[in-house]
């Protein structure tokens, strides 16, 4: 038997960020936990931030992950919007790297892409994907937290598809079955 995997996932943001922790073993996963840590009641960004390390660091001390998935910032019109998500990103992968886990980030079309094959899926697409997929009967009460959720099991998928198994490096799906002449039917 397998020893279990658990990916922290993390919708980062400064009003509310979401985070979820998903075990997979034996090719099943099931959610351990997916929620938010709310924000919008601290008036001061540093206090913000001090609270994502905080909330991030106390996740892995509990859970003890043995991988960390990070959505990537989608780029706005808004520069101090984008600035205050830069550093709520950097401040949650600070947190992950100080324990010691590996850090991906994955862009929100790549995320949508891996839950739905749909990489212009809207949340409530990519929610029904992943109460399907996942066996999920309660609805969130934000789409941060889905959002993680959907981090993380993008990130199962990314770790166990064949193209990871067989390692790095392939340019394209032709560079893999050059490689790869027994894999073909």
């Amino acid at each position: 038997m397998k020893k279990a995997n658990i990916i922290l996932g993390v919708d980062p943001g400064t009003q509310f960020m979401g985070f979820a922790l998903l075990q997979a073993t034996n090719n099943q996963s099931q959610v351990l936990l997916m929620d938010v840590l709310k924000l919008s009641h601290h008036k001061d960004i540093y206090h913000r931030l001090e609270k994502i390390h905080i909330k991030i660091t106390e996740l892995i001390t509990l859970y003890q992950p043995s991988s960390f998935a990070i959505e990537a910032p989608f780029f706005g019109k808004n520069v101090q919007s984008m600035l205050k998500l830069g550093r709520a990103q950097g401040v949650a992968i600070a947190a992950a790297m100080q324990g010691g886990l590996t850090v991906t980030e994955y862009s929100p079309k790549k995320v949508k892409q891996s839950i739905t094959g749909n990489g212009n899926a809207d949340k409530d697409q990519v929610w029904k994907m992943l109460q399907r997929v996942l066996h999920i009967e309660e609805k969130p009460q934000y789409f941060d937290a889905t959002d993680a959720l959907a981090v993380a099991l993008c990130h199962y998928y990314q770790s166990t598809s064949v193209l990871a198994k067989q390692g790095k490096g392939f340019k394209d799906w032709g560079d893999f079955v050059a490689k790869n002449p027994t894999k073909l039917k």
